[in-house]
């Protein structure tokens, strides 16, 4: 299924595909043309850089097929996005580049030798029937270039025409054809009007520098929307699954129902969600949650729909299946956002058509200007400036940047919902986090423990565990946890308490008799609390004015008190100074109890911080702080922050409990490491940098070419090799973003 249900109404449809055959903005801007055109579609966008496109529409008014056929009918061609064959036809459009590449290159360098005798041959060198010889030759190797080379120009050229419109391959293939016909006038007809100048050299060695830049373009830009495709492409075709007999049979991963149990290989990647039921494995999650290190994997454990088995053979019971696992949430999430498109790239859009038509005005005022001269070189300067002013590099400045980092951050767990997304992070000021789940972990750590004199830590902590053990509040966890890590007492005498006749009051703690056993001696049994000061009933004033605190009684009053915090994740500190390098303040808004949020704060560097925050109380900050001009970034676990995620300028949906699938934030980080923030930050920043790079070497190079294939000083060739190298630069400028330490270096 290519399409899933949208939240822009009832019974409205999100369909996400891959359009064929574009290769600039004017061709999206003609795509969404004939969807939005379609009754009962609702909106379209279409990236040209990625060259995909979202679809929302009515299933009341409209069919898919009815909008698929609206594409087709404008030219191109709309197929879903995890079609099984497109990659196929993807690589034969390659190969087919690659071929006409080459035939323009092998034409190019005969046309070129035969072209040189006449550039260095003085006057009375060559005969009259040489010469001619010369011209028809090159016209004879330049026909392969018009026939098979040329050819996708011609086509897109020929289907602009008949559908009334203008895109960036109409003015090329007008260049092309004017300079293949001025050339063939002056090799059949010398004594003509155009005269006997002929132009096969220039106009292969255009070709050829523009089928150059076109392929590694395609190249590149493949290379920069990999990880989607990365992503796609985990699931296998079929899954080997236990049938009732206990045997294994290999079936579709469609056929796949919650409870089956499957069999993964090493090497595989699991195909739904699930719990390893046996065997030991290694997972490499890497591109689910940014995780570089292998997980390990034992019985109990989950596994992602997408990761990969690294080690051994698992067992795995099925949980979540198609639409409902992780990683189709991923998936349909990256679609969404490589079909959107950033501001910048909006406004390249709407300026491409208009700008398109301005440079056939200027080709046509240029050759009327120099044809009384000489009609010949009049049209040759049309050509120049048909080539020169393509607004190619123009298109692809902000786009190709943008696809890039957004690669970059999901390569590196950081999913990007909305491009604009990226803009506008580069501008923010201010961040806000919100502490539980976010700055620190949701589980809380022993800190430190105090017990009556003549009892150990370890034996203390022991006592508290079997306890805490019957359990499920946060600090018995935290005290089972402890005493799991250190186990001192029973590692070095073998003795373990047991207890008996456990009984919770709730919100107060529990309560039991407990022995210890394994000692080889007669046991004596104690009653013990383990809770708050008020039901152990501990009168004296301890060391502990603050925070979390845990108590242990017996009969004979207190016995031990143990400090308890939460778990600041390890980078919080780091992430702050990152931030303030950047310029970036940083407060925390939480809903926790103020001394808590207070601790964090200062553990973590932070110098503003507020609790006990409702919902509303934390929108309120926000606006105030938007309301003095700040430009505000919002941090949270996406559970229970909702309104001031939707409400900051950007905002991040932090940990694995992140619901993705209806997550508003702009970015979704799927692993635990906090310093995505930062490095978030850091590459849009970055990012910005580059898209103005390129936005101002594309201007630069239509400021300083225009005029000069006006004046007829630039002939076709370097025209063809000044446009071939601008888009190209732009692109490979854009790759940068793609590197793995352009984050770390900039954070």
């Amino acid at each position: 299924m290519f399409s899933r249900p949208s939240t822009q109404g009832t019974n409205c449809w999100e369909s996400n595909l891959v359009i064929e055959g574009m290769h600039c903005a004017a061709c999206s801007l003609t795509v969404e043309d004939a969807l939005t055109k379609t009754p009962g579609v609702i909106s379209a966008q279409v990236g040209a850089a990625s060259q995909r496109a979202r679809v929302v529409w009515s299933a009341e008014k409209v069919k898919p097929s009815v909008w698929m056929q609206a594409v087709q009918a404008s030219g191109y061609r709309a197929v879903p996005a995890n079609d099984a064959f497109a990659s196929e036809r993807r690589k034969m459009e390659t190969r087919q580049a690659l071929w006409r590449w080459l035939v323009a290159g092998l034409c190019m360098m005969q046309v070129m030798m035969y072209a040189y005798p006449a550039y260095v041959a003085q006057p009375g060198d060559l005969t009259a029937e040489m010469e001619q010889l010369l011209r028809w030759a090159s016209w004879v190797l330049t026909l392969p270039v018009m026939l098979f080379s040329c050819g996708p120009f011609f086509r897109n050229a020929l289907r602009d025409i008949l559908h009334v419109r203008v895109s960036m391959d109409l003015p090329v293939a007008l260049g092309m054809l004017i300079t293949f016909a001025v050339s063939s006038a002056g090799t059949f007809e010398p004594g003509g009007t155009f005269g006997r100048e002929v132009y096969f050299d220039s106009l292969t060695m255009f070709v050829f520098f523009l089928l150059t830049g076109r392929w590694l373009e395609l190249r590149l830009r493949d290379r920069t929307a990999g990880a989607l495709e990365a992503l796609m492409n985990r699931l296998p075709d079929s899954v080997e699954r236990q049938k009732v007999g206990g045997e294994f049979e290999r079936v579709a991963v469609r056929r796949l129902v919650v409870g089956d149990l499957i069999r993964v290989h090493p090497g595989e990647n699991f195909s739904a969600d699930g719990v390893v039921t046996f065997g030991q494995t290694l997972v490499d999650e890497a591109l689910l949650s940014g995780e570089s290190r292998a997980q390990p994997r034992n019985p109990g454990s989950r596994v992602l729909s997408g990761s990969q088995n690294l080690s051994s053979t698992v067992l795995v019971s099925v949980e979540q299946v198609g639409a409902a696992t992780r990683f189709a949430q991923i998936v349909a999430l990256m679609e969404s956002a490589s079909a959107t498109k950033p501001h910048g790239a909006q406004l390249a859009d709407r300026l491409a058509k208009p700008f398109l038509i301005g440079v056939l005005l200027a080709a046509g005022a240029a050759c009327a200007w120099w044809w009384g001269r000489d009609p010949g070189h009049a049209l040759m300067v049309a050509v120049a400036v048909l080539v020169v002013t393509c607004p190619c590099a123009l298109s692809l400045a902000t786009p190709a940047a943008m696809l890039a980092a957004a690669g970059a951050l999901a390569r590196g767990g950081v999913l990007v919902r909305r491009l604009q997304g990226l803009e506008e992070l580069a501008a923010v000021d201010t961040l806000i986090f919100d502490k539980t789940g976010t700055l620190t972990r949701d589980a809380i750590v022993l800190e430190d423990v105090q017990a009556r004199s003549g009892i150990a830590e370890g034996e203390a902590l022991a006592m508290a565990a079997a306890l805490a053990c019957y359990s499920l509040h946060p600090v018995s966890k935290a005290l089972t946890s402890a005493h799991q890590r250190r186990s001192e007492l029973s590692e070095r005498s073998g003795g373990l308490w047991e207890c008996k006749g456990v009984t919770e009051v709730a919100g107060q703690g529990v309560e039991g008799a407990i022995t210890i056993t394994g000692l080889g001696v007669p046991s004596v049994s104690h009653q013990l609390r383990l809770g708050s000061a008020d039901f152990c009933g501990v009168q004296r004033a301890l060391t502990y004015q603050s925070g979390l605190v845990a108590y242990l009684c017996d009969e004979g009053g207190w016995l031990a008190t143990f400090q308890l915090k939460e778990d600041l994740r390890e980078q919080a500190a780091q992430v702050v100074v990152a931030l303030h390098r950047m310029g970036v303040e940083v407060q925390i808004l939480s809903g926790d109890h103020s001394d808590s949020v207070n601790r964090v704060a200062a553990q973590a560097g932070i110098t503003v911080a507020r609790g006990g925050c409702s919902p509303d109380d934390k929108l309120a900050s926000l606006r105030a702080l938007q309301s003095k001009g700040h430009r505000v970034v919002m941090v949270g676990d996406g559970l229970n922050d909702g309104p001031v995620i939707a409400g900051a300028d950007v905002s991040f949906a932090f940990g694995l409990n992140a619901p993705i699938a209806h997550a508003k934030a702009d970015f979704v980080i799927l692993g635990e490491q906090l310093d995505s923030v930062a490095q978030a930050i850091a590459l849009s920043k970055n990012t910005q940098r580059i898209v103005r790079q390129n936005l101002w070497w594309a201007l630069v190079y239509n400021v300083a070419c225009v005029p000069l294939a006006v004046a007829g000083m630039l002939p076709a060739w370097l025209a063809g090799l000044g446009m071939a190298a601008s888009s190209l630069l732009v692109v490979l400028n854009a790759l940068r973003l793609t590197q793995s330490d352009t984050v770390k270096k900039d954070s």
